[in-house]
Order: structure tokens, then C-alpha cells, then sequence
């Protein structure tokens, strides 16, 4: 359902420094409060694409050249509008994807450590320096920027996920072409807004709306010499080698299947209240999302199921501009269809459904996307409800006898993401955490993502390419490294022809 077209807000592009207009295709983007919308989002042709990677080429040489405590200055500039515009920033974030404001506070944040990480490029990219190699022969590596850049996000962390990438990528000397999600674009938008404001110059960071077309136009270009992508796995497959084959350097986050494991020495207490937040915090819609909990032994898992119904009847349903929630609405009505069937298959494959959130409904929303907080016990290997990602607010218990089994299980997975364990046993904990395949781990935390200054990425299928995303990894990724040699021999010393390979004997 749409308002009258003749009031809908279009939103374009945001290249060299300005907004452009490219309207000859656009879609709706949706308020998923209300599943109404007034505005429409232009969907970027090859040649709108191509201007901003022209635009990009065309400001590299001069900002390669700008010393990295001038580039860094202007992410210390982008910390404090970041930080000012928090209110305007995270509604934007609200109105599109329908998490709650304080939720979106969170993604902001996270954000915000990225810039400031991205503002200490002078220590992050000195190199290394040995003298005296050989005889009169110094040697030094250095890290030089790759040229443009180019980040496709995903709709669920629109303003994070792009501080992920484009901070880092522009303070190392490269520019940067960013295509935020369709469905979530204003705040994306915004950000440029407030990096010009800042000091970026023209051209460093532009931003494309669009589809598949713009990012086909981008995994072709060969003045993009690197892709970084979050979303599903069956993209970030499709990028990963397209972008790959036509040269670039690319590095593609993909899907996640979260377990967390529930030992019987647990504080189950703290455990449930952990599991409520990473199951349905933004209604479930983040690649570290819980939507599996191993528990060991009858008892924990009674104990968890018990806790967790408890938790969800004092949940708090409705539209995430209202601070009197706990989740907001899913972010579109095929995402609520399609995870709303993934509800239907758990009833059919026999999985025991202990909260029902398909009939939530939210007085003067009727037209949102609301599904609340789905509760299945008895799940098992091969029901879809295990192996699939179904980034909802719907969470199953599996029950195990042994940490060993459910290690088994979180190996076996195709996905390796994030994990935890809950649990009061330091020799669990370092035997879990030491043998886990999986990129990143808690103990006693449902959500281990690195901060800033430490890099974020799983392992098997939920990660295609060698670096992870941001922290130290980021700068490797979005930089190359160059090692120079060179020898200034003493006046009037002459060497004659040597025909074998030097070394320094």
C-alpha cells in the first residue's frame, strides 16, 4: 500500500559531492510500521553508476597525495556530526527498517567507534623500516592506497555496516562508490551528506542507489580495484567470484546459522536474559542473531524453555519509533511472509511451537509487518528451522547430552559465524573456544562482535575472501603493500658486474 504519488519523496544519488536525479526506475520504500509509503527510491542505470566511479577515479590523485593526518583530521570532524545528528540519524534508521530508536542507537554507535578507529591512520599506516640490509643498503615497506573502492550493505545496519567500510577505505588514501540497500537508503545518504560536511572533498565518497544492475556495474568496472559486501551467503557467493574474476580484490560476508550452548553449570537466569535480547533484539534481523540454543541435559533445556516463554510474555511489541518497545516490525511483507513460513515448516517437521507469535497484532498498525516472538523446543538436524538463516525473531532449543554433541553439531553446520556458551566452567569455556570452527566466540556473551579496533568476520560459508571486515584487517584490505630497497653507494667506491643472486653473507 503507497500514498498518493504526487506527495512521494524520491530519493537519488549522492556523486561528487552532490544529489543527482535518476529517475527513470524507481521503487517504493516502505515504513514497515505501517506498510505504508511516501517515498521512492531511484534505482541506478550503468551510466549513473559509471559517473560515480568516474567521479571517484577523478578525485583520487589528490586525496592519495593528502597527508593521512589531514584525512584523519576530517574522520575526527565526521565523529562530532555523527555524534550531533544522532536523534535525526537513528529516526532515519527507524522509519525504514523499524527497529527500535534505541537499538538504532546502538548500530550508530558501533558505528561511531569505526570513524574514530579510521582517525588514528597516521599510527595504522607507518610502515617498516630496517637500515643497514646489506652494506649501505636501507629497506622499508609502506602501505599505498588501491584507488576506488566500492561497498554494497545490507539493509538490517544501514549506518554501521557502511562505517565499516568507506571511514577506513577513504582514510587510507582511496575513494570510495558506496550502493546501500534499496530498501534502506536515507540514512546512507545522510552520512554523505555530513562526510562533506566534514571535509571530505568531492568525489572521495559517493553514493549510488540500485539494484542488480548498479552492482554488476560495479563488479565489472575495472577502475574498481576492490568490493567489500554484507548480506546472504547466496550473494556474497555471486560477488565474491564475479568480482574476482574480473580482477578485484574482494571480501564478502555472508549468511549465519548462530548457536549458543547452554551448559548445566550455566546461571540460567543470566543466560535466558542474554538469549532475549540476542534472539529477538531487532527482531532478529543481524547476521550475529541467536536463533539456535544448544541446551545440555534435560534439565537446562527445561530450565531455558521455561525462562525464555517467562521472558517473551513481558515482550513488548509495536512500532520502534515508541521507546515502550522491545522489537519493532520485520522490515518488509515478503521478509514477514517468508519467515513467517519458516514458522509454518518448524509446526510441520514436528518441532514443538511454545510461543506462537503469528497472530501479533499492534492497535492502529494493522497495515505493519509485525510477527512477535516465535519460541520452538525439540528442534532437530535437517528441519529447515536448523539449517536455514532465517533472520526473524523466531528461536529454537535443540537438546543435547554432552558439550561434545553440540560442538559436533555447530562444526557440522555449513555456517560459521558466531557462537557462545554459557557456562561457569573455565575448562569448557577454553576447550570451546580454542576448537569451535567458528570466526568469532563468547563466553558468557551472546554477541561477540569485535570492536573497532579489532576485525569482524566468521569462517566457512558466512565469509568468502582472506580479510576480515574493519579493524586491523581493514587496513590491509583497503591498502597495498609496497617494499622499496635502495643503496646510496660511498663517492668513488666502484663494484664491479656481480652475475649471482645477493644475499648478505
Amino acid at each position: 500500500m503507497e500514498h498518493d504519488r504526487s506527495n512521494t519523496q524520491i530519493l537519488g544519488h549522492f556523486i561528487d559531492g552532490k544529489h543527482v536525479a535518476d529517475n527513470e526506475r524507481t521503487q517504493p520504500v516502505f515504513d514497515p510500521a505501517t506498510g505504508l509509503s511516501n517515498k521512492r527510491v531511484s534505482l541506478a542505470s550503468a551510466t549513473t553508476v559509471e559517473q560515480a566511479i568516474a567521479s571517484a577515479q577523478a578525485a583520487f590523485p589528490a586525496w592519495r597525495n593528502t597527508p593521512p593526518l589531514k584525512r584523519a583530521r576530517v574522520m575526527s570532524k565526521l565523529k562530532s556530526l555523527l555524534e550531533a545528528n544522532a536523534e535525526k540519524i537513528c529516526a532515519l534508521i527507524t522509519a525504514e527498517h523499524g527497529k527500535v530508536t534505541a537499538d538504532a542507537m546502538g548500530e550508530l554507535t558501533r558505528g561511531i567507534e569505526n570513524v574514530e578507529f579510521a582517525s588514528y591512520a597516521p599510527q595504522l599506516l607507518k610502515g617498516e623500516h630496517s637500515k643497514n640490509v646489506g652494506p649501505a643498503i636501507d629497506s622499508w615497506s609502506e602501505f599505498q592506497a588501491l584507488g576506488v573502492a566500492a561497498g554494497i550493505t545490507p539493509f538490517n545496519f544501514p549506518v554501521m555496516v557502511s562505517l565499516w567500510m568507506w571511514p577506513m577505505a577513504v582514510v587510507c588514501g582511496n575513494t570510495f562508490v558506496l550502493k546501500p540497500s534499496e530498501r534502506t537508503p536515507s540514512s546512507t545518504l545522510f552520512l554523505a551528506e555530513l562526510a562533506l560536511e566534514a571535509g571530505l572533498p568531492p568525489g572521495v565518497l559517493n553514493v549510488v542507489n540500485g539494484d542488480k544492475e548498479a552492482v554488476d556495474t560495479l563488479l565489472s568496472d575495472s577502475r574498481v580495484k576492490a568490493v567489500s559486501f554484507v548480506g546472504s551467503t547466496s550473494i556474497a557467493e555471486y560477488i565474491y567470484a564475479t568480482g574476482c574474476s574480473h580482477g578485484k580484490r574482494v571480501q564478502a560476508l555472508g549468511g549465519a546459522k548462530n548457536f549458543a550452548v547452554v551448559m548445566p553449570d550455566a546461571d540460567i537466569n543470566n543466560a535466558v536474559s542474554a538469549l532475549m535480547g540476542a534472539a529477538y533484539g531487532s527482531c532478529g534481523e543481524r547476521c550475529m542473531a541467536i536463533p539456535l540454543v544448544v541446551a545440555i541435559g534435560d534439565e537446562a533445556a527445561d530450565a531455558v524453555v521455561a525462562g525464555l516463554k517467562e521472558g517473551i510474555a513481558k515482550m513488548k511489541v509495536g512500532p520502534g519509533n515508541d521507546d515502550r518497545n522491545d522489537m519493532g516490525p520485520l522490515v518488509t511483507k515478503p521478509h514477514f511472509e517468508k519467515v513467517k513460513a519458516f514458522v509454518d515448516a518448524g509446526v510441520a517437521a514436528g518441532a514443538k511451537l511454545v510461543v506462537d507469535g503469528r497472530g501479533v497484532k499492534v492497535d492502529g498498525h494493522e497495515g505493519g509487518y509485525y510477527l512477535g516472538a516465535c519460541l520452538f523446543d525439540d528442534v532437530k538436524p535437517g528441519m529447515s528451522i536448523y539449517q536455514e538463516e532465517i533472520f526473524g525473531p523466531v528461536l529454537g532449543v535443540i537438546r543435547a547430552k554432552t558439550l561434545t554433541e553440540a560442538m559436533a553439531m555447530i562444526d557440522a553446520h555449513e555456517y560459521g559465524n558466531g557462537t557462545c556458551l554459557f557456562t561457569r566452567d573455565g575448562e569448557a569455556a577454553r576447550f570451546f573456544s580454542d576448537n569451535i570452527q567458528v570466526g568469532m566466540v563468547g563466553i558468557n556473551v551472546p554477541l561477540p562482535v569485535p570492536v573497532a579496533y579489532h576485525s569482524f568476520g566468521g569462517w566457512k560459508r558466512s565469509l568468502f575472501g582472506d580479510l576480515h571486515a574493519y579493524g586491523p584487517d581493514s587496513v590491509r584490505f583497503y591498502t597495498k603493500r609496497k617494499t622499496i630497497t635502495q643503496r646510496w653507494p660511498s663517492a668513488g667506491v666502484r663494484e664491479g658486474a656481480v652475475f649471482s643472486f645477493p644475499t648478505n653473507r
